[in-house]
């Protein structure tokens, strides 16, 4: 038996989920609950691989590919530049 008084209400709380999925579930946290992913979207659960992109982190580092494979090319074209005018 828990000592009484010392320890937080443990009471029912609604959870919704940002794919639309609520439910509820017992908790010390007061008031509603809003989550990123829940069971039912999280690939563990579901068996689908699915992208989560939060906050456009997945777009950024593309960008970020992008950019440094234009640079490359750029430098490739100024040595073989420099190849070619070397050779005259």
């Amino acid at each position: 038996m828990p000592k009484e008084g010392i320890h937080p209400k443990y009471e029912t709380i609604h959870v919704k989920c940002a794919c639309g999925n609520t439910f509820d579930t017992r908790s010390t946290h007061k008031g509603e609950l809003v989550v990123e992913i829940c069971s039912a979207c999280h690939p563990f659960f579901t068996g689908k691989q699915k992208l989560v992109d939060t906050a456009g982190r997945v777009e950024r580092f593309r960008r970020k590919v992008a950019k440094a494979d234009a640079g490359k090319a750029t430098a490739a074209a100024k040595a073989a530049a420099t190849k070619t005018a070397a050779a005259k």
